[in-house]
């Protein structure tokens, strides 16, 4: 049986992965380095090294963790609500709360994906992973259900889901001074209410 990491173990990481996206938001996937990111959570490189193998261990487990992160947060709003449909918006509308609200998250994650390789030099964003993201099986199963219970027409559930996705995703990416996320958000409920009923 594995041994559970302790509780300090477990905030000493969360330290750092904290640390790193900061990192990734100030200087970039580029520039960073264990140095650097020791400097920002204010411990030395060897006490990362001790929880981490090495900047790529770190990087990777800050993906994780930003992943994990995202969809904790909107399943546990999305379990909340009964209908499909109202899964549906809560599942969207959640969403764009979560870009609006940790855009720094979202620049460390946009950083990682698009900037790490793995030892074959592949760029993540290339990497075919047989485990499907958990936000597309959710949405997913949303649709699925609504088409079972009658909320929502026929369509096929993959290529809608795919739709939401990209206009959730395509959000991360604007500049957010100037973008209204609450009338994007309305814009996109209204969009998808019509594609989905």
């Amino acid at each position: 049986m594995e041994k559970q990491p302790s509780f300090i173990t477990q905030a000493r990481r969360e330290q750092i992965i904290e640390a790193t996206i900061k990192a990734l938001d100030e200087i970039g996937y580029k520039s960073i380095s264990l140095a650097k990111i020791a400097k920002i959570a204010k411990v030395s490189t060897g006490l990362i090294s001790y929880h981490f193998s090495d900047k790529e261990d770190v990087l990777n487990n800050t993906l994780v963790y930003l992943l994990k992160k995202q969809y904790d947060y909107i399943k546990e709003k999305v379990d909340e609500s009964k209908s499909a449909y109202d899964q549906l918006i809560t599942f969207i509308d959640t969403s764009l709360a979560y870009q609006g609200t940790h855009y720094v998250h979202n620049v460390a994650l946009i950083e990682i994906i698009f900037n790490a390789r793995t030892p074959d030099n592949i760029p993540y964003y290339k990497v075919s992973d047989d485990e499907e993201d958990p936000l597309y099986v959710l949405l997913q199963e949303i649709l699925q259900d609504g088409q079972k219970t009658k909320e929502f027409s026929t369509f096929d559930t993959k290529n809608v889901s795919i739709i939401i996705q990209g206009a959730i995703g395509e959000s991360m990416l604007m500049n957010q001074e100037n973008f209204n996320l609450e009338a994007y958000k309305n814009e996109l409920v209204t969009m998808v209410t019509k594609m989905v009923k």
